[in-house]
């Protein structure tokens, strides 16, 4: 997806999916190139947000002023444009010993 025409949507009903909120955006007169909500992946719970990407810059803007603030499912959407990811860290990649932290109460 390119970060430009990409639309991040927050606040989202844990248990909406991924067709429902096609269909709402489509019932404001929205039509999305692709939507993805974002899930846990252990559990595959809704985190409460998702992406939404759009043919142009212009049709990502018109979404972001169309629904910002918008109800569905008794919660107001938070609606912005998306920030460029950052690299993914890998969980490995912090280094040293993962034991724990210094206490001076075992120390002999």
């Amino acid at each position: 997806m390119e970060e430009e025409k990409k639309i991040y949507i927050g606040n989202l009903e844990f248990g909406i999916t991924e067709d429902q909120l096609k269909q709402f955006l489509g019932e404001k007169g929205i039509n999305a190139k692709e939507i993805k909500i974002i899930t846990d992946k252990f559990s595959g719970r809704s985190k409460g947000f998702g992406f939404a990407e759009f043919e142009t810059e212009e049709q990502a803007q018109a979404a972001i002023e169309a629904l910002n603030g918008q109800e569905i499912n008794g919660r107001a959407l938070r609606v912005s444009k998306a920030q460029k990811m950052r690299p993914r860290r890998d969980r490995d990649s912090f280094g040293g010993n993962r034991g724990g932290g210094y206490s001076p109460r075992f120390r002999r």
